[in-house]
């Protein structure tokens, strides 16, 4: 007899236990609907200013194990050309860059004549984090969006924060116009799994995805990114792994036999000459929801 009870018992946890995941999971499918049926305003761009003239910026310097493919300049600062290795640097008569193999671009170094513009260069990276860390929240629904794994979702426009990493496990789309911007704000770090991409629909350009990235980027062997990161501190991108967009660091960047290439749709209103107007911070902010 008690073990009847017992059993009943059990049956009615188990079915207690089921309507209350349906009703999260109905909740939750019901918030993730709204982000793409009926997505909010889309927040402004997040401004690069001259940090905007860099596929790569780091302030800690930049490994490379060749052969690596980048399309655009690179530089660092306030660390030395030193901080560059893997590039087989050939510095210009001029001595304000170099040039190298692996990039279809220039390289720049603040030890480099003219290296001053890029203090401001990294101020304007740093001014740029701390905006991207400012930005409110879309919604509710733009919290901790999936526990922190955004692998498999469509993305709409807007401000998504998450107080831990973001994890991709599998395939990613940002689904949207020309003019709609996505920022993807984490106190954590973000590790893209091998083999997965970020993938874009409806007209959504790379150009308009921002990462800001309190923890460390690291992309997986074979993986594609798109947009633009901003980390307070490292990025690796390992084995084959490649990205459309920029990398902006405020330590360094470490590359193995990956391809980088800044984004393609034009990037005038991002592209300036370096102003004299010094960071709001000298330190990355946090990341409020």
């Amino acid at each position: 007899m008690r073990s009847r009870n017992t059993k009943r018992s059990n049956n009615i946890i188990n079915q207690k236990r089921f309507l209350e995941d349906r009703k999260v999971f109905k909740i939750f499918e019901l918030e993730f609907l709204s982000i793409i049926d009926d997505p909010p305003p889309s927040p402004p761009k997040v401004v690069l200013r001259s940090a905007g003239n860099y596929v790569i910026l780091a302030k800690a310097g930049i490994t490379n194990v060749p052969s690596s493919k980048i399309t655009g300049n690179i530089a660092v600062s306030p660390i030395a050309a030193t901080a560059m290795t893997g590039f087989g640097l050939i510095k210009d008569s001029t001595t304000r860059f170099s040039t190298s193999t692996e990039v279809t671009g220039k390289v720049y170094a603040s030890d480099y004549t003219g290296g001053s513009a890029l203090v401001i260069a990294a101020n304007d990276m740093l001014t740029a984090y701390n905006d991207a860390a400012k930005r409110p929240s879309s919604g509710g629904a733009y919290i901790n969006l999936g526990g922190g794994e955004i692998g498999g979702l469509v993305l709409g426009r807007g401000v998504y924060t998450f107080t831990k990493g973001i994890s991709i496990t599998s395939d990613i789309k940002f689904s949207g116009t020309s003019s709609d911007i996505f920022i993807m704000k984490t106190t954590g770090g973000i590790t893209q799994a091998a083999s997965t991409r970020v993938v874009l629909e409806g007209g959504a350009l790379a150009e308009n995805i921002f990462w800001q990235v309190a923890g460390v980027v690291s992309v997986g062997a074979g993986s594609h990114l798109k947009g633009i990161l901003l980390a307070a501190t490292s990025a690796v991108f390992i084995t084959g792994s490649s990205l459309e967009g920029r990398i902006l660091a405020q330590t360094a960047v470490a590359l193995q036999m990956a391809t980088i290439t800044q984004p393609t749709d034009d990037q005038t209103d991002q592209i300036v000459t370096p102003s004299s107007a010094p960071s709001d911070s000298l330190e990355p902010s946090g990341a409020p929801i």
